[in-house]
């Protein structure tokens, strides 16, 4: 037998050094821009394959590695699936993250962001992720966020974008407002510092007419159930009535109709107070000249110094002033104390509620604390309430309705909606109210008082009012300024840059002010997607039918943190657009992959505080693909994964020490073709990998590859070039730089990365066969070959039509038949 080394380079080294052609396939893809797609997918079925556009803020650590490297295995084995994959990046390079870095290395936002979106560009280049550089989007440059503010004033001739004064969440760190999505648990999504309330007049967007729709999509989405109970949670949709109770101050020379929305209108009869938020205009009112308006102004500065989340905390001493005022319950007519509280907010409801704490958790706390009375109205089925039962607890659960006037002994039940929908009716037909519906979800707060970020094209003119910036003027371009440090009197560093912001009013032509918040930076990723289809565009912000032609996005890869804010922002901007005729669906992202958290020995990695496995490093000492492939082999693609103090040599330990053999048992092949039984484990192993892809079993993919390795070396000589090479596609939406530099010295023309997908013959890929061994009364009388999961009946059908074994039954009639699959069939006679 003769055997070949086939080779383009010369002889092959003993070593694996990644390094002598990482680097050259690298610059050899990107100059030649092999992974560029077209500007329409044409006859090919296509694939818009994309990741979380990340932020400018440094380079990248071993954990951005993973999820850059699920996405561009997945992307490159569709490619080679025959479809066509477009495959883009960008930078988020606007908003907080980036600035907050930049005025920690002491240089201006713009200059840290470009050096630092060149120092990653770099590092994607050198992973070899096969990105279509010719989409790139950088947000903070002109030509991206022109179509921010274009988009801006659509919003606004829609009447969709508004201002106002309102309480909003200030960061004492970042000095800026939060939009309710960016507050989380309590603290600013960013800095993780306790938020503080204050006054603002600011720019919104009223996400709130879609959250209908928000909610209504979500059964066409193919996302984690857990980040679309978030969403859900978020919008809060709840059915109820509203209902007005009229307030009247003790002196009875004010009265205010105040309406509440409440999900339980079967207990009003059980109301014993009226709430206001502390911030509610009717609460002051109510107060304003009874003596009391110190008392309540400092009650109202100790309940804003609370964070959102305590204020609505579930249990818990509560901050409460009672007014003096009494609330007339509409349905009763009896007359209940009226009180301001913490637990209730104005950005919530109406602002107001009515109090009943026989059947509500925080209003029974509430109730306790200061001696308010309590008053069942909804008994369980099983246990009669009476005129002195005294609650240790809420009863939030079905019962008979009790001391409510002409709905004694109803039934109701809150789950199925028993009885409720009954008194609702009865609150219509009587005009004491009727039915509602009500969401947690408030309107998108987009200012934002910071100097690295879009300029909202606003002019404001003392006889105009607000004045849009006609759309032939964007973009107003942000000013290159030297001082941009954020201020404590919540006025964006803009303001201060007078050149800038005088200006005339296009309306009237007098002199007027620009608007000196920025947007927020989701702003920008909400449609960033749609820019990548049609990047270069100079009149639109996108073309319709190539957004069209390639959009949605087929599949989306990034974290669950952004599940209420990026991600609910996208598809509020997609159904706006398809409103207006710019796109012919409504959401924006069909499959979204959350990928698991990467951690160095317990904790989040951070770049601020060094606590990193450096990506440059890794790929300095093992390679980019070592890197790659052992950020898809240590765990489950949406598992958490986390690093030993020697994360680093981990890598080499694991990864490069199988790609060097991988280099050795690969590097030299034979002509001859591959005997029967190596032929079975190659089309196990095409199937093994192919079905893994298909459900991203990144990492069981790989084992499968690991174990064709192991059964290659059993065999004597080189391995043939066939198997060789379908291996090597099999390997290459891992590890490109190996697979594209062996494939080359086997004497191919072109790239491996657009060879077919290796097929399988099923018959061939079929488990291994097993010996089935047939006895008659305990001795063998034959063996035969099956598959492992034959089932126990075919293999007694086996047995009892084998002629060997009916030769020794004689014609008699089995008493029993044990059968222990797949190895034993014992015919007992």
């Amino acid at each position: 037998m003769r055997w070949v080394c086939v080779t383009v380079t010369g002889p092959m080294e003993d070593r694996y050094e990644p390094q002598t052609f990482e680097s050259r396939w690298a610059e050899d893809w990107n100059a030649r821009r092999i992974y560029a797609a077209p500007e329409l997918p044409g006859e090919k079925p296509k694939r818009f394959v994309m990741e979380m556009f990340p932020y400018p803020s440094g380079d990248l650590h071993v954990g951005h590695v993973e999820n850059y490297s699920i996405a561009d295995a997945m992307a490159r084995y569709w490619r080679m699936k025959g479809f066509e994959v477009m495959h883009p990046m960008g930078y988020d390079a606007f908003g907080l993250p980036a600035e907050r870095r930049a005025m920690q290395l002491g240089i201006h936002p713009r200059e840290a962001t470009i050096t630092n979106i060149n120092q990653m560009r770099s590092s994607f280049l050198r992973l070899g992720f096969s990105y279509d550089w010719d989409r790139e989007v950088i947000s903070c440059e002109p030509e991206y966020y022109r179509w921010n503010q274009w988009i801006f004033l659509k919003l606004l001739d829609n009447g969709l974008a508004y201002r106002t004064k309102a309480a909003v969440n200030w960061c004492p760190v970042d000095k800026t407002v939060l939009a309710k999505e960016q507050v989380v648990n309590g603290s600013c999504w960013r800095c993780g510092s306790e938020p503080v309330v204050r006054d603002l007049t600011q720019w919104f967007l009223r996400i709130t007419n879609y959250s209908d729709r928000l909610l209504d999509d979500m059964p066409r989405l193919r996302w984690k159930d857990s980040l679309l109970a978030k969403q859900r949670h978020w919008i809060g949709r709840s059915r109820g009535a509203e209902v007005t109770f009229v307030l009247k101050t003790k002196d009875g020379k004010k009265t205010i109709e105040m309406p509440v929305f409440t999900t339980r209108p079967d207990t009003l009869w059980g109301a014993t107070f009226f709430v206001v938020a502390a911030e509610h205009p009717s609460a002051r009112d109510l107060v304003e000249g009874s003596g009391q308006e110190k008392d309540f102004d400092d009650f109202v500065r100790r309940v804003r110094q609370q964070t959102e989340v305590d204020r609505m905390a579930g249990t818990g001493a509560r901050l409460g002033a009672e007014l003096p005022a009494v609330a007339i319950n509409p349905v009763s007519g009896e007359e209940i104390p009226v009180w301001a509280a913490d637990y209730v907010l104005m950005g919530y409801g109406t602002g107001a509620i009515m109090a009943v704490p026989a059947h509500d958790q925080r209003d029974f706390e509430f109730a306790r604390q200061y001696k308010i009375p309590i008053k069942p109205v909804i008994a369980p089925d099983d246990q009669p309430f009476d005129e002195g039962t005294v609650l240790e607890a809420p009863y939030s659960g079905p019962g008979r309705m009790i001391h409510s006037g002409p709905f004694d002994g109803t039934r109701v039940d809150p789950e199925t909606r028993e009885g409720i929908d009954k008194v609702i009716d009865w609150l219509q037909s009587e005009g004491k109210g009727s039915g509602a519906i009500n969401y947690r979800q408030r309107d998108w707060l987009v200012s934002r008082q910071r100097y690295w970020g879009t300029p909202i094209p606003i002019i404001h003119c003392e006889d105009c009012g607000e004045v849009p910036v006609p759309y032939e003027q964007l973009p107003v371009v942000l000013p290159d300024q030297a001082d941009y440090t954020p201020k404590e009197d919540a006025v964006s560093p803009l303001a201060k840059n007078e050149e800038w912001v005088n200006v005339a009013c296009p309306s009237c032509g007098k002199g007027a002010k620009r608007e000196t918040d920025t947007l927020d930076t989701f702003f920008d990723s909400a449609w960033y997607f749609l820019r990548y289809c049609d990047p270069k565009n100079e009149e639109i912000p996108f073309d319709a039918s190539k957004a069209n032609a390639w959009g949605p996005v087929d599949f989306y890869f990034g974290g669950e943190e952004h599940a209420v804010t990026h991600l609910i922002f996208a598809r509020f901007f997609t159904k706006f657009f398809a409103d207006q005729g710019w796109l012919n669906f409504e959401e924006p992202f069909e499959t979204l992959f959350n990928q698991g958290y990467v951690t160095l020995v317990g904790k989040d990695m951070s770049k601020s505080s060094g606590h990193i496995i450096e990506a440059a490093g890794t790929i300095d000492r093992f390679g980019a693909d070592a890197a790659r492939v052992f950020m898809l082999f240590c765990s489950p693609p949406a598992d958490d994964y986390d690093f030993d103090a020697d994360g680093q040599d981990e890598i080499g330990r694991v990864a490069f020490r199988w790609l060097s053999r991988v280099w050795r048992v690969m590097g030299e092949v034979s002509d001859h073709p591959p005997s029967d039984e190596l032929s079975r484990v190659l089309h196990r192993t095409v199937k093994a990998v192919t079905e893994d892809m298909e459900v991203f079993g990144l990492n069981t993919a790989i084992a499968s590859l690991m174990t064709f390795v192991n059964e290659v070396t059993k065999s004597v000589g080189p391995p043939p070039k066939q198997a060789a090479e379908t291996f090597l596609k099999l390997l290459a939406p891992f590890a490109p730089f190996i697979t594209e530099e062996l494939w080359h010295r086997y004497g191919n023309e072109g790239s491996i990365h657009f060879e077919q997908w290796p097929d399988y013959d099923e018959k061939l890929a079929s488990p291994e066969q097993v010996t089935l061994v047939l006895q008659v009364n305990g001795k063998v009388r034959d063996k035969v070959q099956v598959t492992p999961d034959i089932n126990e009946e075919d293999m007694r059908e086996l047995a009892l039509s084998n002629e060997k074994v009916r030769s020794h039954l004689d014609g008699a009639e089995p008493k029993k038949i044990v059968v222990v699959p797949p190895r034993l069939v014992n015919v007992v006679v």
